[in-house]
């Protein structure tokens, strides 16, 4: 007897889109990974043009990968999670978008990494890649804290930790605070020679551009300097605090994940680092897991 072709199968994308990177996979219906791609930046309220440019770019970099046609693109479920969705108006303005998938559901980027997380089930997560925030899905009730964005919120994040080294630099570049080894590494990185060309560099940029400047902090606080140890601490004690806040809500289970994640958990409190657990799957697999969930309704 025949068997389906992969064509013939019921194709899913799985979307994450954040302030970085868009990343996509491509299952099929028992779950096999066929492709994966990474596109550029997919937050909305960075702008509209660039998500959807990003996830576009991001599905046909997938099914490359994955050896199968462009034109199976408007044959594939999707589920997107993104980034800036939790604002009513970016969600209504995404949902009006002329998608090209069969279907698309889509949430926010934390109900997705929450759900992958946990392999569906309730728990709780905390991300701190670009920005940084806390979330729990508990008895069908989301929680959100923190999240509000750079440079006014997002503490503990790579954005917020670059903004540190910038601020502490130039200060103690200006002698207003101790001399401090990420000076040279920072005007190195930046290709700069003072202050007043860092300051002419920095103009402008998005919060990516600063949390490629994070690894100043963590790489000179692993070699004992104070400024840099002083941010580090900081906010992990920022991300240890949304941690014990998320636990309040009873989750079952709690993750920490985003690009920081391995170099932020060793100065979490120690209660708090030894109550994470792991990720079971990655976020764009909890988005093929929410879009299961939604035909499934």
């Amino acid at each position: 007897m025949a068997t389906n072709t992969v064509e013939q199968q019921t194709l899913y994308i799985g979307i994450d889109g954040g302030g970085s990177k868009c990343k996509a996979i491509i299952t099929d219906a028992s779950d096999s990974i066929l492709g994966s791609a990474i596109a550029g930046p997919a937050n909305p309220l960075h702008g509209y043009e660039q998500t959807i440019n990003s996830i576009e770019e991001s599905a046909r970099m997938a099914l490359d990968d994955a050896g199968l046609s462009h034109e199976l693109l408007p044959t594939l479920i999707a589920g997107i999670g993104l980034a800036g969705v939790n604002l009513p108006s970016l969600m209504d303005k995404m949902q009006q978008w002329q998608h090209p998938f069969k279907q698309m559901f889509l949430t926010t980027d934390l109900s997705i990494a929450c759900l992958g997380a946990h392999n569906g089930e309730d728990g709780a997560i905390m991300i701190t890649g670009t920005g940084s925030v806390g979330y729990s899905l508990v008895k069908q009730k989301e929680f959100f804290i923190g999240g509000h964005g750079f440079p006014h919120g997002d503490k503990g994040s790579g954005a917020w930790t670059g903004l540190q080294v910038v601020t502490k630099v130039l200060r103690s570049l200006d002698g207003m605070e101790i001399d401090s080894l990420m000076n040279k590494a920072l005007l190195e990185k930046l290709g700069c020679k003072d202050a007043l060309e860092v300051v002419e560099v920095i103009a402008h940029k998005p919060a990516s551009f600063f949390a490629k400047l994070a690894c100043v902090a963590f790489d000179n606080a692993k070699l004992g300097d104070e400024l840099a140890l002083g941010i580090v601490q900081d906010g992990a004690k920022y991300i240890s605090n949304l941690a014990k806040r998320l636990w309040r809500n009873e989750p079952k289970g709690m993750s920490l994940i985003g690009g920081l994640t391995p170099v932020i958990t060793p100065y979490l409190d120690a209660d708090v680092a030894q109550s994470l657990s792991p990720a079971q799957y990655p976020p764009e697999f909890g988005a093929i897991i929410y879009a299961k969930q939604q035909l499934a309704l």
